[in-house]
């Protein structure tokens, strides 16, 4: 009798293929379980540990399942996919933490780090990583240079407007007015990114699209290669609405977990008596880690102009929509966080927008410009060890 291979739609159940393709999910699941005990157990450091592997695992199925909707979608939309699902994680890592600071003074202050170690961790590293990487395989690569002149313009506008209460608090007007100050300025962020969402996906679309079409993909192409979606991976047979829910399924999933981090974090960074600004640094890590990733393959692609708007999108996003959530959150909970943040924090991202109109600006990129991101971010890194 012959035998005939399965067809393409027969799904034949494969051990080593299954944990190949949810090995990380399952592994989140399993880390937040023990975490959860370990908390119980009154076992902070390992618990935080465990909660934070399993965020960032959890983090890069979310991950996978954005990049999957954002090949659906075309550019404007694709890159917001991918951001918006690496700054919820931020937003409720950076949330939970604010829901510590009526029995731990330096929450706020290590939110606040978080804000802008996000925003250093995305220009500097997932950029730097990516540009890098890319760089070993293609001399030179293209990316639409509106695209980072406008979004280096927005970035610039907005550590701008972060220094407003900065500034006013020089003046010893009060916590209450600061506070104030604070709301007014969230306002502004938020109006302004209305702008900016309006501007990006209705009038000049074009400004955010890649201007050359990848030699990756042009190569594919010439050879006949057509990519096709794994059978074999359930997030690639979904809809985009199923999908949409699953993301929303496992952001809950790490809510979770990052209730557990943010307590049992909280007490080991008192008793190790670390600075606010590295913690805030290692949050923006492991919200940013599975960006990384897709970035890092994008780069592999020549698809520079996706990690361009990844990078510089969740940089955007981190500051106009983060802030305010945060603000507002933070408020309903009786908590009041304002925006004074220190000389160190806005120095730095000042420079790191500097740095990356500098490196961008030609849209053209090469491993050099991806190293001189990584010296910048090796050097706030540092600082943040030791800046108190």
């Amino acid at each position: 009798m012959d035998s005939h291979p399965p067809s393409r739609h027969q799904h034949i159940f494969n051990l080593p293929r299954f944990f190949n393709n949810y090995l990380d999910i399952i592994l989140g699941i399993v880390l937040g379980l023990i975490a959860f005990s370990f908390h119980h157990l009154g076992m902070p450091y390992l618990a935080t540990t465990a909660s934070a592997l399993a965020i960032g695992a959890i983090s890069i199925t979310v991950a996978e399942i954005a990049e999957i909707l954002a090949e659906r979608f075309e550019e404007p939309y694709a890159s917001f996919v991918l951001t918006f699902s690496a700054v919820a994680v931020e937003i409720i890592l950076l949330f939970m933490i604010i829901l510590e600071a009526t029995h731990s003074p330096q929450a706020l202050e290590t939110v606040k780090g978080g804000i802008i170690s996000a925003v250093i961790v995305d220009m500097n590293v997932l950029l730097g990583i990516a540009v890098f990487i890319g760089g070993l395989s293609y001399s030179e690569q293209e990316h639409n240079e509106d695209t980072s002149s406008t979004y280096t313009t927005i970035l610039l506008v907005a550590s701008s407007a972060l220094l407003v209460p900065s500034i006013i608090n020089y003046s010893d007007i009060g916590e209450d007015k600061l506070f104030q100050v604070s709301v007014m300025i969230s306002i502004t962020l938020m109006i302004f990114y209305i702008a900016i969402f309006i501007f990006q996906t209705k009038t000049h679309q074009h400004f955010f699209k890649t201007s050359a079409k990848s030699r990756f993909f042009q190569l594919k192409k010439h050879q006949g290669e057509d990519e096709e979606e794994d059978d074999y991976y359930l997030f690639d047979r979904l809809g985009n609405i199923s999908n949409l829910v699953v993301i929303f399924l496992l952001i809950f999933f790490i809510g979770v977990f990052a209730e557990i981090f943010a307590k049992d974090g909280m007490i080991i960074a008192k008793d190790l008596g670390m600075s606010t600004g590295l913690a805030g640094l290692i949050i923006a890590i492991i919200a940013v880690s599975p960006e990384i990733l897709t970035a890092i393959k994008a780069a592999k692609n020549d698809q520079m102009q996706r990690v361009v708007n990844i990078a510089m999108g969740a940089s955007t996003v981190s500051i106009l929509l983060t802030v305010p959530l945060l603000m507002a959150l933070a408020y309903m909970n009786g908590i009041y966080l304002t925006l004074d943040f220190n000389a160190f924090q806005i120095g730095a991202l000042m420079l790191t927008i500097l740095l990356a109109w500098k490196t961008t600006d030609d849209g053209e990129t090469n491993y050099f410009e991806g190293v001189s991101h990584l010296m910048f971010f090796v050097c706030y890194a540092i600082i943040a060890m030791m800046y108190q």
